[in-house]
């Protein structure tokens, strides 16, 4: 599962992959990264079935297709499930995407509990083994037979497997939810839950590669050069996963620092038809900044202190105050009660690196700069100006 996020753009859900419509209203996407692993499962799996049943002949590749489809397949029931089970807390899903790793679901905004969490979380794995079950059932009926039962084998065990490395107890598995609800419950913090999940991953694999490949070659058997590659494709997405999970919840636990009334600097702001002496008078030093306002009142620029030292003062009072300004990007302001994820989101949408702080009644009070945002999520200074 991903996180919370906004409406897509157009451009986004074109990222997103192919759309193949939308199941109980969510909208499921085919992600480009998709047919690379449904090249690698045929080219994998085309000559193994050729040898297991010869009579396929380069049929086989056609069935090795179809394996492809119904792992993809078991993927959808395992993200439907995660829908469908936050849908009954009210959870507003955005997408469900099928891409080279598996899938994620997206969800929209929303507020999670410890328990919920992990409900949400353990109903796409729980899915994988009513799946596999049933398969277990039909196949001990003998109710398949030739290319069906082998399909039919595949699938039952695809999903047992879907299921058991899911509930591993690291992220971004969704047995990671666990731990991280089990630290929330008993520490009353979501992000020292996912830092403790994230670790928790890490070790999972740290474990998964000494019992696949280290252990072998201990052995003095060296794995199959398939399974390597696999085990460390698999380890590798984990461990960024992973990795992935503790920064975002480190930069998560920093928010309540996120502030537009405490981040900003003072500014007052001057109408466009200000002269730079009228600046200069309201601020000798530099200081507060000033931010220049269209006859809306609507911040529209901020003015260069150096650039006003450099007028000569016989000409202060005849130089208008747009020529020692840069323009503010449009609607570069917002309100001083602005902070947290809320602030940071709307910033993300907006060019340049200042930002203009407005009170109830649309007063300039300050200027927030991009600089003081990423400095106060990360505790590292902006090495240079852009988007927050």
């Amino acid at each position: 599962m991903s996180s919370p996020s906004t409406q897509q753009h157009p451009q986004t859900k074109k990222r997103d992959g192919i759309p193949l419509g939308r199941i109980a209203g969510i909208p499921v996407y085919l992600a480009y990264s998709w047919f690379v692993i449904a090249a690698f499962t045929v080219f994998v799996y085309g000559p193994v079935l050729m040898d297991y049943m010869p009579y396929l002949n380069n049929w086989a590749y056609i069935v090795a297709l179809c394996i492809a489809l119904l792992l993809a397949i078991s993927v959808l029931i395992h993200e439907l499930a995660h829908a469908l089970s936050a849908k009954a807390f009210k959870w507003p899903t955005e997408k469900i995407v099928l891409n080279l790793w598996g899938g994620h679901t997206q969800f929209e905004n929303f507020t999670a509990s410890p328990g919920k969490s992990v409900i949400v979380a353990l109903a796409g794995p729980v899915s994988n083994f009513v799946v596999a079950a049933v398969m277990w059932a039909v196949m001990s009926a003998d109710l398949l037979s030739g290319v069906s039962a082998t399909l039919g084998d595949i699938l039952m065990r695809a999903n047992l497997l879907i299921g058991i490395f899911n509930i591993l107890p690291g992220m971004p598995l969704d047995g990671g939810r666990l731990v991280e609800s089990a630290v929330w419950k008993a520490t009353g913090s979501q992000d020292k839950g996912t830092i403790a999940a994230g670790w928790s991953g890490r070790i999972i694999v740290v474990v998964l590669v000494i019992w696949f490949i280290g252990l072998p070659l201990i052995s003095g058997a060296w794995p199959d050069l398939t399974f390597i590659v696999i085990t460390v494709l698999v380890c590798g997405f984990l461990w960024m996963g992973a990795s992935s999970s503790i920064h975002h919840a480190k930069l998560r636990s920093r928010l309540y620092l996120v502030s537009a009334a405490g981040l900003a600097e003072p500014a007052v702001g001057v109408p466009n038809s200000a002269s730079v002496a009228d600046v200069l008078d309201i601020s000798p030093a530099g200081s507060p900044a000033v931010v220049i306002c269209g006859p809306d009142g609507k911040p529209q620029g901020v003015v260069d202190f150096g650039a006003t030292l450099a007028v000569p003062a016989a000409a202060a009072t005849t130089t208008p105050v747009t020529a020692v300004a840069h323009a503010l990007a449009a609607g570069a302001y917002v309100p001083e009660w602005s902070k947290g994820q809320e602030l940071i989101q709307y910033l993300a949408r907006l060019e340049g690196g200042e930002y203009a702080v407005v009170d109830h009644n649309g007063i300039v009070t300050g200027l927030l700069r991009q600089q003081a945002v990423v400095t106060a999520i990360t505790g590292k200074e902006a090495r240079k100006s852009g988007r927050a």
